[in-house]
């Protein structure tokens, strides 16, 4: 039995490689199935892991309220923005014993200036809490005081893609730059975070102090903020920190029961399903694509396969005639296709994980290779020869061995 299957394989390569041409043709579609099929299991397990890497650089105890619109009494409130504010900060650690710390933000988008050079860079305004709730440290140079903090401080910290496209190689610590009418001195200098999950630059920022922004950059109401960010006291008191959380500002905000909350909590970990749901549909609607290229190279190589066995037949003919069974034929012609469909497995293997790594190089995109992807091609290969081999090696198996030889 062994020597049957090993003869039908020998016979199944001779026949490819009799062929080239014709064969490299019948699988392209196979190879342009298993390489899309390939890269994007590869760029969903690096999404995936970009976001695990971000939830850990954030703490998996980080909360987020931000404001919302809300219907009350039946009116909609539009006033967004205009019910959180620093007093709802200080008031959820001290009321609420699931939360640690709070660091209020507000954050614009501006153009920062030094010399003759410019970046457009996202300008975060917060407290000297907003270190420890966003696990952030300080590369080099210091954080500014509670003083710096309380009369307003023209000073701030810079992301290292900021310090790099405005200082190149200079040491930017004690320089000044400027945003807008007002220059802020630069005290230090933050830790790389890297690109988030969505490919924005996080270190692409400058931190002050949230009442310098407030005056100085924004000219906003005293108070005002846009967001609050928490940390609850460990990973296993989010979900009571929420609750807690949600029931403070409520009574602070004077929300009747039944009406909407004008501002939403969110954790990290809901951030997390989300995004990877997010990738999860897109990688799935991006294989479903490939999977249409898969079955179009599966319907080539049972045609070219019909077309073989029909060139064939009186050869298949004359091996019937000296004793080959149709279980031997059946295999011989189903082996020719799981070789073919193997081929294009193998080269579209090849071409994926080149596409990865090319991505990777140009892009700085974040996929993970995993070799399950490359037996997930073969396995997937060897399915589509053997499916769409089926039919016509059935069909050479039971031709009649008289008509066959009588085919010229």
């Amino acid at each position: 039995m062994l020597s049957r299957l090993l003869s039908s394989i020998l016979i199944a390569f001779r026949m490819v490689r009799r062929n080239k041409l014709r064969a490299g043709l019948t699988v392209i579609g196979i190879t342009i199935g298993i390489a899309a099929v390939v890269t994007m299991i590869a760029l969903g397990q690096g999404a995936r892991a970009s976001v695990s890497h971000t939830v850990a650089s954030l703490g998996a105890n980080a909360l987020y309220v931000f404001p919302q619109s809300s219907h009350s009494s039946g009116a909609k409130n539009n006033a967004v923005g205009s019910r959180l504010s620093e007093l709802d900060c200080d008031a959820l650690p001290r009321e609420a014993t699931s939360i640690a710390l709070c660091a209020p933000f507000m954050r614009a988008s501006a153009q920062a200036i030094y010399e003759g050079q410019n970046a457009q860079t996202s300008v975060i305004g917060s407290r000297l809490t907003y270190f420890p709730v966003r696990n952030l440290g300080v590369q080099k140079g210091e954080k500014w005081t509670a003083e710096a903090e309380a009369i307003d401080e023209k000073v701030c910290l810079i992301g290292v893609t900021t310090a790099r496209e405005l200082f190149g190689s200079q040491d930017p610590i004690g320089h000044s730059l400027r945003i807008g009418r007002y220059t802020y001195r630069i005290l230090g200098v933050l830790e790389e975070k890297g690109n988030s999950p969505f490919g924005d630059d996080q270190d692409e920022i400058v931190l002050m102090p949230i009442t310098t922004m407030r005056t100085h950059v924004l000219q906003a109401r005293p108070t005002d903020v846009h967001g609050l960010m928490l940390s609850a006291t460990s990973a296993e008191t989010t979900g009571r920190a929420m609750k807690q959380t949600t029931d403070i500002l409520r009574q602070r905000h004077h929300i009747n029961d039944g009406d909407e909350d004008d501002f939403a909590v969110r954790s990290q970990a809901e951030l997390q399903t989300l995004q990877e749901g997010i990738f999860g549909m897109l990688s799935a609607l991006l294989v479903a694509i490939a999977a249409v290229s898969l079955v179009v190279g599966g319907i080539g190589v049972m045609n070219i396969m019909l077309v073989s066995v029909t060139e064939r037949t009186r050869e298949i003919g004359i091996r019937m005639a000296i004793g080959a069974r149709e279980g031997d034929i059946m295999v011989q012609f189903l082996m020719e296709a799981i070789v073919l469909a193997l081929t294009g497995g193998l080269v579209g293997a090849a071409m994926g994980y080149s596409i990865i790594f090319a991505l990777s190089a140009a892009l700085g995109w974040s996929m993970k290779v995993d070799p399950g992807s490359l037996m997930l091609a073969m396995g997937v290969s060897s399915a589509i020869g053997i499916v769409f081999g089926f039919f016509p090696a059935r069909r050479a198996a039971r031709l009649d061995p008289v008509n066959a030889l009588q085919r010229e």
